[in-house]
C-alpha cells in the first residue's frame, strides 16, 4: 500500500511539473517585454503627411510578416517618420508595423492598447504630456504659414479677418486659437487677429484642397518641411514670412497602457540617443528633407 501511495504521489507530481512546463507562458511584465515577446512593434503615424509619412502606393505588403492584418508593413509606408520607426524596430530586434488612426485620437491618449508607440512628428507639450509619455526628441522643425499665390497676402497683418486651414488637434490649431503650450522663447510670431480656423484631418489636406481650387480659406499653417514639399510639387502657394514658432518632435507612449511603460520609454530613449550619436538620424533627415533637422536649436 505504501509503495502504491508513493507511486501515485510521484505520478501526480510529474503531471503537475509537465503541466507547469507545457502550460501558457507567463504574461509579459511590461510593454517592452510584450513587444519583444511577440516580435513586432505597432507604431501609429499619419498616412498623408509627406515628407514625414505617407502611403507608398508602389509598395507591396511584406510576406511573410508578423504584422497584424489591420496594420501596414514597412513596405507600404514611406517618409522620415517611417524610416525612424523602422530603425527603432530593428534596434529592438522586432518588425515594425504601422497603424494610421486619426491624429486627434493619437494626441488624446487612451489608446486601448491598439498601438504601442507614436512616431508621427508629435510636438512635445506639457498639455500632451499629461496623457502621453514622450521620448527624447528625434528632430526639430519650425511652423510656418503658407498662402495662395493669388490671395493678395503680403504680411501677417493682411491675414486679419481671413480664414486659415489647419489639421485638427495640432499645435498649429492651438497657435491660431491662442492656446499654444510652448515656452515663450519658442514662439516668434503671435497669431493674426480675427482669424477663422478651418480644421481638416491632416495638414496636407489643407494644401491639397487649395490645389483642388477650394477658396474658403486663404492659406494654412503647418511644418516648414510640408510647405517646402508642397512648393516643390508645384502647389499654387508661397510661404508667408518666416517661422512663427519652433517645435521639438518626440515619440509618444500612452500613459493609460494596461502594462507599465517605464522600461519601454527608457529603451526608446537609449535607442534615439544612439541614433543621434552615430549619425543615423542625421542621415535619415538628409535623405528625406535634404537638410539635417536633428540638431537641437541653440
Amino acid at each position: 500500500m505504501k509503495k502504491l501511495y508513493v507511486c501515485i504521489s510521484m505520478i501526480v507530481l510529474l503531471a503537475f511539473l509537465l503541466t507547469a512546463c507545457g502550460g501558457k507562458p507567463a504574461a509579459p511584465k511590461d510593454l517592452l517585454a510584450q513587444v519583444m515577446s511577440r516580435g513586432y512593434l505597432v507604431v501609429s503615424t499619419d498616412p498623408n503627411y509627406a515628407p514625414q509619412s505617407s502611403l507608398n502606393t508602389q509598395g507591396k505588403r511584406i510576406s511573410p510578416t508578423k504584422c497584424p492584418s489591420d496594420t501596414l508593413t514597412t513596405a507600404e509606408m514611406q517618409g522620415f517618420d517611417v524610416d525612424v520607426a523602422t530603425e527603432i524596430g530593428k534596434r529592438l530586434g522586432v518588425e515594425t508595423c504601422f497603424a494610421t488612426p486619426g491624429w486627434d485620437l493619437i494626441t488624446a491618449g487612451s489608446w486601448a492598447d491598439k498601438w504601442d508607440l507614436s512616431i508621427g512628428s508629435m510636438t512635445v507639450t506639457n498639455t500632451r504630456a499629461k496623457v502621453l509619455a514622450f521620448t527624447e526628441p528625434y528632430y526639430y522643425y519650425t511652423a510656418v504659414v503658407a498662402v495662395q499665390k493669388d490671395a493678395g497676402i503680403a504680411s501677417f497683418a493682411d491675414l486679419d479677418g481671413k480664414a486659415l486651414c489647419v489639421a485638427t488637434s495640432t499645435t498649429y490649431e492651438d497657435w491660431l486659437n491662442g492656446k499654444l503650450d510652448l515656452p515663450p522663447a519658442d514662439v516668434f510670431v503671435q497669431p493674426p487677429a480675427n482669424i477663422t480656423v478651418v480644421p481638416l484631418d491632416t495638414d496636407q489636406e489643407c494644401a491639397q484642397a487649395i490645389k483642388a481650387g477650394r477658396t474658403d480659406f486663404v492659406g494654412y499653417v503647418t511644418a516648414n518641411t510640408v510647405v517646402d514639399e508642397n512648393i516643390a510639387a508645384g502647389f499654387p502657394i508661397v510661404q508667408l514670412g518666416g517661422p512663427v514658432f519652433r517645435e521639438s518632435l518626440g515619440g509618444a507612449v500612452d500613459r493609460s497602457s494596461t502594462l507599465p511603460i517605464d522600461t519601454f520609454i527608457s529603451k526608446l530613449d537609449t535607442i534615439i540617443t544612439a541614433m543621434h550619436t552615430d549619425g543615423t538620424l542625421a542621415n535619415l533627415s538628409m535623405n528625406n528633407f535634404s537638410m539635417d533637422l536633428t540638431q537641437a536649436p541653440k
